[in-house]
């Protein structure tokens, strides 16, 4: 695909690439913000070096793509801003938000559209990298047997198998939803099958007994870690990645305890899954 308001360099030939010649910080052009969008529905994951963004040019930039989702099981860290996903770890932390592969909030009933995450503090000892798995190719590569089993099934997303996805001490106000979303779902843009199971949320598949179900989704699960299906980011201050929730999974590596890592994210609400034969 040509551009010509953007320079885009991909990271592999599957998956992810860096934008360069634009500052988020600024309104964007229809052509400019045409050609961004093309690019992630391209590479699935988009990456921005060095932008300097304020919460709130954070968030103009999330709206370009449609409404800001709200977390469902998330406390409001930033006063005024309900908006923004506080991403945060450090000496005190056991675990962090996403260390399974997974897309975000699939257990909700409309999953998100697409996160855009925004560092501010990357880990100080070189971690902290972010890995994401196309899943078009993931279901691509199945067999054409494995391919028309899946079709018409459907899976349980439920937000209480997420380790981060605990009732807060004194918390009145979180939700756990669950939803039952197609196991191969058709992207409403571009129309592409896709695999729309992940370790993070997914349970059950309904239509099958529990072992059965189990069996199928650890194979698909183990198939989303194939490592020709992924790119990896490197974080580095002011680093900004956005992608499309919808098309790819994403884990984030645990991997600088006792470091602080600190980053916002802003969310795009989405719409409800569905496949097309």
């Amino acid at each position: 695909m040509a551009y010509q308001t953007i320079d885009v360099r991909k990271l592999t030939p599957t998956i992810g690439a860096e934008i360069h010649g634009i500052d988020l910080a600024k309104p964007l052009g229809n052509q400019q913000f045409q050609e961004v969008h093309d690019a992630l529905m391209e590479n699935l994951v988009i990456f921005f070096r060095d932008q300097e963004l304020t919460v709130e040019q954070h968030k103009d930039f999330g709206k370009l793509f449609g409404k800001l989702h709200y977390h469902p099981n998330a406390p409001k860290l930033i006063e005024g801003h309900p908006e923004i996903l506080v991403i945060k770890a450090d000496e005190k932390s056991k675990h962090v938000a996403g260390e399974e592969w997974h897309s975000d909030v699939s257990c909700d009933a409309e999953p998100p559209m697409g996160s855009i995450l925004y560092m501010h503090e990357p880990a100080a000892n070189g971690g902290g990298d972010t890995m994401f798995a196309n899943m078009y190719a993931a279901y691509d590569t199945l067999s054409d047997s494995m391919k028309r089993f899946l079709e018409g099934l459907t899976a349980i997303h439920d937000s209480a198998k997420a380790i981060t996805h605990r009732r807060r001490n004194g918390a009145s106000d979180q939700t756990f939803p669950q939803a039952e979303h197609p196991v191969i779902r058709t992207h409403p843009v571009t129309q592409r099958k896709l695999l729309f199971v992940n370790r993070g949320f997914t349970t059950k598949v309904t239509q099958l007994k529990r072992s059965e179900s189990d069996a199928l989704l650890e194979m698909l699960f183990r198939h989303v870690e194939t490592p020709e299906f992924h790119c990896r980011f490197k974080w580095q201050k002011h680093s900004v990645a956005f992608w499309d929730n919808r098309s790819c999974q994403h884990q984030a590596m645990f991997d600088y305890w006792p470091n602080r890592r600190y980053a916002h994210r802003v969310t795009v609400a989405g719409d409800k899954p569905y496949y097309r034969a």
